[in-house]
């Protein structure tokens, strides 16, 4: 990705470079760059900076072990991650139409780490997870801790 939109984006101020970065179109270095991304709070490079966090927040992910959790759905993915009595749960939506998860992880309440929302179980024990096209959720199991409340409580 360029750096600005400074000539050669920001590369080099040399006349020539060996290599010029993307001049034209709506990739081109006047529109998209680390400068201008880095002010967008909905840019991809903020996005992928925000889950590059929540990753490192989550060491059962890497530590843990693992199982895939049926959902109901084929085009739906749903791994749970368990270390040291805390469990993850990743749910992604791999179509490019909404979809339904059902999800059987006795656990009563999922605490959403990417937004303040909480899913319960219904009697039955199951999550029913509704996620748009292509879209994701990554749950730890059970209530909001202290840690993550500070932030739903301002």
């Amino acid at each position: 990705m360029q750096w600005s939109d400074d000539p050669n984006g920001g590369f080099s101020t040399a006349a020539a470079v060996v290599r010029t970065p993307v001049e034209r179109g709506p990739y081109a270095y006047e529109h998209v760059n680390v400068e201008e991304q880095r002010r967008d709070p909905t840019s991809l490079l903020q996005w992928t900076a925000r889950m590059i966090r929540l990753r490192k927040q989550c060491p059962e992910i890497g530590w843990g072990d693992w199982r895939i959790v049926p959902t109901g759905s084929s085009a739906v993915l749903a791994i749970e991650y368990r270390w040291r009595g805390s469990t993850i749960v990743c749910v992604h939506n791999l179509a490019d139409d909404p979809r339904e998860a059902t999800l059987e992880l006795g656990v009563g309440t999922l605490a959403n780490l990417v937004d303040v929302e909480q899913v319960e179980a219904d009697r039955g024990g199951i999550h029913h997870v509704v996620l748009e096209p292509y879209g994701y959720r990554w749950f730890r199991a059970g209530a909001v801790t202290p840690a993550l409340a500070r932030d739903v409580a301002a």
